[in-house]
């Protein structure tokens, strides 16, 4: 599957898989733009303009993106927060 960067929720999805170690705050969006071009089945289209409005669109998603991914793990059991050793009875 080839996506390009019109394909905002797409690419948010792909930079959370493959590039899940890189907390996307502190991504500037020289190297942000570097990241999304160096995805797997990245394919700009021909004469497609990258700027700053679409590069914030990106991070946005992505952070949206690890949320979700993160609030997921928590809805499985991994959940770090309180828990009684003794439950109301």
């Amino acid at each position: 599957m080839t996506f390009s960067w019109t394909d905002i929720d797409e690419i948010a999805y792909q930079l959370t898989e493959q590039r899940g170690d890189i907390n996307p705050l502190t991504v500037k969006f020289t190297l942000l733009r570097e990241l999304v071009e160096s995805l797997e089945g990245f394919k700009p289209q021909h004469g497609q303009s990258v700027n700053e409005q679409l590069l914030e669109a990106i991070q946005q998603a992505w952070i949206d993106e690890k949320q979700d991914e993160q609030d997921e793990g928590e809805a499985d059991g991994d959940k770090t927060g309180y828990s009684p050793n003794q439950p109301f009875r």
